[in-house]
């Protein structure tokens, strides 16, 4: 009983960090002012995490469970799935933010979150690698096999944000995205810019250089 109040608990303080991220962006997500949204002192909160660095991960998890579908992971995911979580991640800038900060930070040795995007880009990579087998099978339309894509793909996808979080105005991160979709010959954008990455290419699909018309 009581540690099922204290993982409730702590469910309270991470989703009151979200609310705080969202609204002060990185920097101002204090503590104390997360402490203060779920009635507790700063002291308080440290019982239930004992750092920043701890709570901001413990808000990336929640994080990637949420847009995993309730924690089921990224199992038959579809690149246009892929494509409308970078479309979305543009209207949360302050998790955005939180997620490029520490991840940053966390190259150094020691850092309290290494463990954890390392981990991460682990998973990440071999998920990757998965949606683009389901896609395109053995091999994408440029001769890259799932495995060597994947590393690319992730990388885009973060990469992207920290140009976005610089000069959004500059740079239209789900656009520049579905570019490199269409770089790699992993569909063609319709008129809207969506990208349509349904099954288009495949091994016995015409030319890989085709992209398809602008």
């Amino acid at each position: 009983m009581v540690r099922a109040r204290s993982e409730e608990r702590r469910a309270d303080i991470v989703r009151a960090a979200l609310e705080v991220i969202a609204e002060r962006g990185y920097r101002g997500a204090s503590l104390g002012a997360v402490a203060e949204r779920v009635g507790l002192t700063q002291q308080g909160l440290l019982h239930y995490f004992p750092t920043k660095e701890a709570l901001l991960v413990a808000v990336l998890q929640e994080r990637d469970t949420w847009d995993t579908s309730g924690g089921r992971g990224r199992e038959g995911w579809r690149l246009d799935l892929v494509d409308s979580l970078v479309e979305y991640n543009a209207m949360r800038p302050g998790i955005v933010q939180t997620f490029s900060a520490l991840l940053g930070e966390s190259v150094t040795d020691g850092h309290p979150a290494r463990d954890f995007f390392t981990e991460r880009y682990t998973q990440v990579r071999e998920e990757m690698a998965k949606v683009l087998r389901l896609e395109f099978g053995e091999r994408l339309p440029g001769g890259l096999t799932p495995e060597r894509a994947a590393p690319l793909l992730t990388a885009v996808m973060d990469g992207l944000q920290y140009q976005w979080l610089l000069d959004p105005a500059a740079v239209d991160m789900p656009a520049a995205f579905r570019d490199f979709l269409r770089l790699l010959g992993l569909g063609t954008a319709d008129p809207g810019g969506r990208v349509d990455a349904g099954g288009t290419h495949g091994p016995d699909a015409g030319d890989p250089g085709d992209l398809g018309d602008d």
